[in-house]
Formats: C-alpha cells, structure tokens, sequence
C-alpha cells in the first residue's frame, strides 16, 4: 500500500513539473536590429517572417527595435537573431558577416559598432 502511494506521489510530481515547462504560442519578443530605412524594414521583417514559429514582426524605422510575437514551442529570439544576421542586420547578440554587410544596398550599411 505504502508503494503505491508513493508511485502514485511521484506520477503526480512529475506530471506537474512537466506542465510548467510548457512553452507561450504567443510570446512577445522584442531587440534591437540595425538599419536605415523602408528597405531595411521590409528586409529584416522578412528574415524574421521566414523563420517557423514568428506570427508577428515589426520593425521600426525610428527605434531599430523589433517587435515579434513568437510560437517558443517552434522557434528562439537566437534563431531568429540568426535569420536577420544572414541578411546583414547586426543585433544586439549576434553580428552579421562583413560578406553579408556588404551585399546590402548604400543607404542600408548602418554605422557598425
């Protein structure tokens, strides 16, 4: 009797820690994203549409900030930090290639830190 009490304690812990790491369809995220212009916008929110799990991405001319409302089930801000990079936006965690800077238009190579 006493084990089965014991089996059914554990069933239920385990069942519980398991909810919690249950990840947000709708998570917002948001960072910043180097550009310049109209050009810039529709590039780096197509990065992002273009990785599995963002809904939303808006990128603001004004702020540099990238607004996102992700699935974490499907995606990470890191994999979609990759995406904008290797189409020559630098983020705050992840820089993009000289190559891939360079490919972008003149009025799109921002002042790189």
């Amino acid at each position: 009797m006493k084990k089965l009490i014991v089996m059914l304690l554990i069933c239920v812990v385990g069942f519980s820690a398991q909810a919690q790491e249950k990840k947000n369809k709708n998570a917002k995220v948001e960072f910043q994203v180097s550009g310049n212009c109209e050009m810039c916008k529709k590039r780096i929110e197509k990065a992002a549409y273009s990785v599995p799990g963002v809904k939303s991405a808006t990128w603001s001319t004004e702020t540099h900030k990238l607004n996102l409302i992700v699935n974490e089930e499907k995606t990470s801000a890191l994999t979609i930090k990759k995406a904008i990079a290797k189409v020559g936006h630098d983020t705050n965690e992840i820089k993009a290639t000289k190559e891939d800077y360079d490919a972008l238009h003149g009025c799109c190579q921002y002042e790189r830190k």
